[in-house]
């Protein structure tokens, strides 16, 4: 798609570039940052975050087509050293197409503008619609990856890194045959499994869990749709299609046994893992269609009946709700319960508990981090001042010793205050949500999706 021209400061601009999402025009740096409260010298190492940014001048038409912008703060001995942002150099920014004029996509013209994380020594800076890009520590771009020819799909902007064996399993989905292939990466940053998954369609899978034995998918209401193609994000809700969650051996040694539930939308999974019965245990942010609708449309998507009186300028923080299913694979059966009734997004974990049992989980709202204790059914929360965006909050783990417990260590937000104020890094003990430290950004820091905590021994 070719973004619209348009004066990026005019009022009347859509949602996803006003407020807390206005893109900043340039790339900058600056180094020895002020640091109020006092950092944790444990922390040595790199903060990175992704996110869809347009250009100047530029209208993506919708807020997750916008091209890559990486933000960066290095921590060391107690010191912020300095922040930079960086565009993600791809194919799509230096104006090549998606889709070419013979039909075919090129996979390398995309935003990589959701994630960037590690393995295997490479960072990757993702997104759904294509092939990730590799960058260095300092945020430069070293391009695009298809793990030696072997990735001939689009991968997903959620992988899953098992922390038993140190693999990478992910995803790539599309609008054509085959709809959804599953991909397992070794250790070592070698592709080593492909797989088709039968789906009757193509729909919007933005994330999925693993559990030790199972991967978990999401085959959910928001679906492809050619009509829309040429503009923003061809897809939509359809309430023909149905809601289902699918567990799939990772063995390889039986199909997929998929459990029909009540119709929702899922961006972003908590967790999942085996429970004593053998029943797997999933916790995800879960939308209704209205919800979903609304959330959407302010995006820049399509809905059918248009919400009214819409309108969010600080993320990605209404509309979804912590649930919590519980899926039979002897019987196929599953069952739902809500967790909270609170709006939250972003549902973050030790993920060292990735697929395992676990007991907490942090996510955000407007002007809060909240921290849930899924065990005894209360939270806690963090306010980070009135109209402000905090961003996904990162669990960085103490060093582990006898009797470390599962939220020792910090949580890292990027907090945006809008337009007026600038941003920060805050550092919270993830334990009590306490403050530890806030690192002054030296320019405002538009709101973002996901980041994470580079340790210096991975770099």
């Amino acid at each position: 798609m070719t973004p619209t021209t348009r004066n990026t400061t005019e009022p009347g601009n859509p949602p996803y570039l006003l407020g807390h999402y206005a893109p900043v025009a340039d790339e900058t740096e600056g180094f020895g940052l002020k640091v109020t409260g006092t950092l944790p010298p444990e922390l040595n190492g790199r903060y990175l975050r992704n996110g869809p940014s347009a250009r100047p001048g530029e209208d993506p038409g919708h807020l997750f087509t916008g091209h890559g912008t990486l933000h960066g703060v290095r921590l060391r001995d107690g010191r912020a050293e300095w922040y930079r942002n960086r565009w993600v150099r791809t194919s799509k920014l230096a104006g090549a197409p998606y889709a070419r004029a013979d039909g075919t996509v090129d996979l390398s013209a995309v935003g990589a503008n959701t994630h960037v994380i590690p393995h295997a020594g490479r960072l990757l800076a993702l997104v759904e619609s294509g092939l990730p890009y590799e960058v260095t520590g300092e945020l430069e771009t070293a391009g695009p990856c298809d793990f030696g020819g072997r990735l001939t799909t689009a991968m997903t902007a959620h992988p899953k890194e098992d922390p038993a064996t140190g693999e990478l399993l992910f995803f790539g989905y599309g609008a054509r045959p085959p709809y959804l292939t599953y991909h397992r990466l070794s250790a070592a940053g070698e592709l080593v499994e492909s797989r088709d998954v039968a789906v009757p369609a193509g729909t919007m899978m933005h994330d999925f869990a693993i559990t030790e034995n199972y991967v978990v998918w999401l085959d959910l209401p928001v679906v492809f749709d050619p009509r829309l193609a040429g503009g923003g994000m061809p897809m939509r809700w359809d309430d023909a299609y149905g809601a289902r969650l699918g567990l799939m051996r990772r063995d390889g040694t039986s199909d997929v046994r998929w459990s029909d539930i009540d119709p929702c939308y899922i961006f972003h999974v908590g967790n999942a893992h085996e429970d004593t019965a053998g029943r797997i245990v999933l916790d995800a942010v879960c939308y209704s269609r209205s919800a979903f609708d609304a959330m959407w449309q302010t995006m820049g998507g399509h809905v059918d009946n248009p919400v009214a009186g819409t309108g969010w300028t600080r993320g990605e923080t209404q509309g979804g709700r912590i649930h919590r299913w519980h899926l039979d694979p002897a019987t196929g059966t599953a069952s739902e319960q809500a967790l909270d009734d609170r709006g939250v997004e972003l549902p973050t974990i030790n993920d060292d508990l990735t697929g395992r049992p676990s007991r907490y989980l942090c996510t955000v709202t407007d002007g809060a981090i909240m921290k849930y204790d899924t065990l005894s059914g209360t939270s806690r929360s963090y306010g980070t001042g009135e109209n402000s965006s905090p961003g996904e909050a990162v669990f960085v783990p103490a060093e582990a010793g006898p009797g470390t417990e599962e939220d020792a260590g910090w949580l890292l937000s990027l907090v945006s205050h809008g337009t007026t104020r600038g941003s920060e890094l805050l550092v919270l003990n993830a334990r009590d949500l306490t403050r530890a430290a806030t690192v002054e950004m030296p320019r405002r820091v538009p709101a973002g999706v996901h980041g994470s905590w580079i340790p210096d021994r991975q770099a």
